[in-house]
């Protein structure tokens, strides 16, 4: 639930905060009032784009921030992570937004650095949109079928169907590219043998290229390290070398041992330090014969370095992306050596796919016909609330030639206003006023499936009135059960149902535009005077006594 918001510099807007009540939350005002800065502002924290003409004139920024309470915040915390952004703390989802006029902008998540990008896809969790053009989205197929998707509740086979087709897809494409393959002529044949020879003389594992460099190195360096190696074994145990000078002092520490056995400690330390010394000498010893590489051993390291060395020219910078490059080059020429084999056998993979693809159709073109006589239903249940009382409603679910993104149908909803008239695609007999009525009916019937919490809804009662418009209130109010809802509205019918109401005004009488928000539903005389001018005056006691049946209804 959205809980706050606070709103600095933007558009016309010097500063505002707000704080939000669940239900049914109304938004009104006079045309151009500014209305569209609220929804602008909840636009931005869900990751809309934004340029800086939205900075107040004057201002160095603007800024937008909101928190939202998630009662069980497992969903958002999950998507969080994915996100790499901080989890809710007491399930609180802390956004901000700020937009500089001469810096970068600056998005932040729960007090982290966000992109653009993870604050679009928080938006699509905690908001949706419904503005002026969503009823027109109700004449795509796309939409169509989405709605009925989210209907049948499981999306199990929704599931298992996109991915079967896009294994399908995915298999078709790769005998696409190795149809149109080229066949290599001889010359390029032995040019990529060559190079992947040169591949399989290198042992290519992290741990073997990390010893021919080491190797390597001795070896450019073999003089000096054999020189450093020396000098430090004789001065361990040269004949003035450290050890033989541990000798004497042994000795004396033994007498010292003699003298005072409480000093026996002392002497072992001192034997044990000859001990490791003497074992360095050994170990240094070692080290310097190894860097001495006959002429054979020191060829075979330099091509072996050359070879590594070329190869990360040529395939990458690391031991995974040559490797991977040895394993393109010998593909490449296995397929050569059968290509109409290995175009075969892709063949019989696509085949085998293809029928898991249909498959999966089938079982979601049988779950979405139960579900489309369902929707049918209560969709026509839900619209003849809203006026349409001889109206007919249905869901026709389309078999398609061949298997597409979405399955192996589409999806028609057909609607009939009046008595009497067979039923027609929507695109075909719907006015915006009944397309805005039959998008509202439907979301009303899927409210209790969408996960989302906050539901903006845009003057969607557009070019309704009357009656009608109190029963667009209703439906908004019965969404509001169960999610937060704000509406933008010009409907007194509508407002009045509102559990809360935010009142935008531009006041014009100074040097220069200012809009204000300010919640209304706690003073009673103000509201029926905002209800009041909507019914047409609002000093009119006749608008007034309207305005106040409304509320009291």
């Amino acid at each position: 639930m959205l809980q706050t918001l606070r709103i600095r510099n933007l558009a016309l807007l010097e500063e505002v905060s707000l704080d939000f009540q669940s239900g049914f939350t109304v938004v009104t005002g006079e045309t151009g009032a500014g209305k569209s800065i609220l929804l602008g502002a909840l636009g931005l924290l869900a990751g809309e784009r934004a340029d800086k003409t939205l900075i107040r004139q004057g201002a160095p920024a603007c800024e937008v921030e909101a928190s939202l309470y998630f009662e069980n915040p497992a969903r958002i915390d999950a998507l969080l992570a994915e996100l790499d952004l901080p989890a809710c703390e007491d399930g609180l989802l802390l956004l901000k937004r700020s937009l500089p006029r001469e810096k970068a902008p600056r998005l932040s998540v729960n007090g982290g650095l966000a992109t653009l990008a993870a604050m679009q896809r928080l938006g699509e969790a905690w908001i949706d949109f419904h503005g002026p053009g969503e009823p027109r989205r109700l004449l795509k197929e796309s939409c169509q079928l989405e709605l009925l998707d989210l209907f049948t509740r499981d999306q199990t086979e929704v599931s298992a169907y996109h991915a079967a087709y896009h294994a399908w897809r995915e298999l078709v494409a790769e005998r696409e590219q190795l149809a149109n393959e080229t066949r290599l002529a001889p010359d390029q044949i032995a040019f990529v043998q060559a190079q992947l020879a040169k591949l399989d003389a290198l042992e290519l594992t992290d741990e073997a290229i990390a010893t021919l460099e080491r190797d390597h190195s001795r070896m450019s360096r073999a003089q000096e390290l054999t020189q450093l190696c020396g000098t430090l074994e004789n001065g361990l145990a040269g004949d003035d070398g450290v050890t033989s000078r541990l000798g004497g002092l042994l000795r004396e520490a033994h007498q010292l041992e003699q003298l005072d056995p409480a000093s026996r400690p002392l002497t072992e330390r001192l034997h044990a330090a000859s001990i490791e010394l003497n074992d360095l000498a050994e170990e240094l010893r070692t080290l310097g014969g190894q860097f001495h590489f006959d002429p054979e051993q020191a060829e075979q390291l330099s091509q072996n370095m050359s070879a590594w060395l070329d190869a990360k020219r040529r395939h990458g910078g690391d031991v995974a992306a040559v490797a991977e490059a040895r394993e393109t080059l010998r593909r490449r020429l296995e397929v050569q050596g059968d290509l109409e084999g290995a175009l075969i056998r892709l063949d019989e993979r696509i085949s085998t796919a293809h029928r898991a693809a249909a498959a999966a159709g089938r079982a979601l073109r049988a779950k979405r016909e139960k579900a489309a006589g369902e929707l049918a239903r209560v969709g026509a249940q839900s619209i003849a609330r809203l006026g349409f009382k001889k109206a007919e409603f249905q869901v026709r679910v389309v078999p398609l030639p061949e298997l597409g993104p979405q399955g192996d149908c589409g999806v028609e909803f057909l609607f009939s206003p009046n008595v009497g008239e067979a039923p027609l695609p929507l695109a075909r007999i719907a006015s915006s006023g009944e397309l805005a009525r039959v998008m509202l009916a439907l979301k009303t019937v899927l409210a209790d499936l969408d996960g989302v919490p906050v539901l903006v809804f845009d003057e969607v009662d557009a070019n309704v009135g009357g009656e009608i418009g109190r029963v667009v209130g209703e439906q908004m109010a019965e969404i509001a059960r169960g999610h937060q809802v704000l509406c933008v509205t010009h409907l007194p019918q509508v407002a009045g149902l509102g559990d809360n109401h935010l009142l935008v005004e531009k006041d014009q009488s100074g040097d220069r535009a200012v809009v204000t928000i300010k919640p209304i539903h706690e003073k009673p005389e103000t509201r029926i005077g905002e209800l009041a001018r909507m019914l047409g005056d609002r000093n009119a006691k006749s608008a007034r006594e309207h305005a106040a049946e409304l509320l009291k209804n």
